[in-house]
């Protein structure tokens, strides 16, 4: 495969959860409703700035969720999707689950950040059944999430445990939502996807080479862009 060289390796290393969350946060739009779906995308609660006035939605019928609850903070009573419990900031709100759905499915979302098993070099998502006999299928909201909002960011390893690559040329795993990926933030690079194919905006810990020979997908680097 031909890939565009360009000097985009912005770590020496890997990132780990917390870095990888705080890129997310960042990369946030001021001012947007954003939907974190369970496992890693939580962590990007901890580290979004009181001046991005970020309104975060729970899935279990909450608006205005803050950081992840600690110490004296916990209240059981205030968990969110993930049964993790969390804060509120002033003005936070709390509704039906019906109500919660109307604003996933309604298009209300700016952002969703989502987990995956897979996202294919076209965008489509799969993360909510592997397949295997023994898994339990889980897909919760993830449906509605993944067609409602406007932009999908999925968090993952980019390898699996036996070093295959989630980002494939199509997708072996049930789906989530066909063509709904924006943006792949992994451990070693981020990724971007959409009718120019999947390109790179910056890797972590590898050069665009390197990444190229784990991903079976063609890789291009992503035009320089203020974030």
């Amino acid at each position: 495969m031909s890939i565009q060289t360009a000097s985009i390796q912005t770590s020496d290393k890997p990132l780990g959860r917390d870095d990888l969350a705080r890129l997310v946060a960042r990369d946030i739009k001021p001012g947007s409703f954003v939907n974190l779906g369970i496992g890693q995308p939580t962590l990007v609660s901890n580290y979004l700035q009181p001046e991005q006035n970020i309104t975060l939605h729970t899935e279990n019928g909450m608006l205005g969720m803050g950081p992840e609850a600690t110490g004296d903070q916990i209240d059981g009573d205030l968990i969110n999707a993930g049964k993790i419990p969390v804060t509120e900031l002033p003005g936070a709100s709390y509704f039906h689950h019906a109500d919660s759905f109307a604003i996933m499915r309604g298009g209300h979302l700016d952002i969703c950040v989502l987990g995956a098993f897979q996202v294919s070099a076209t965008g489509d998502l799969a993360n909510w059944h592997t397949g295997a006999p023994d898994a339990i299928p889980a897909v919760g909201g993830a449906m509605d999430l993944a067609t409602g909002a406007k932009d999908v960011f999925v968090m993952m390893t980019l390898l699996t445990r036996d070093g295959a690559s989630k980002i494939v040329e199509a997708c072996t795993y049930p789906l989530t939502g066909v063509g709904c990926v924006t943006r792949v933030y992994t451990d070693k690079a981020v990724f971007l996807t959409g009718p120019d194919g999947v390109q790179v905006r910056e890797t972590f810990g590898c050069t665009l080479e390197e990444l190229q020979a784990l991903v079976p997908v063609p890789l291009t680097a992503a035009p320089a862009v203020e974030r």
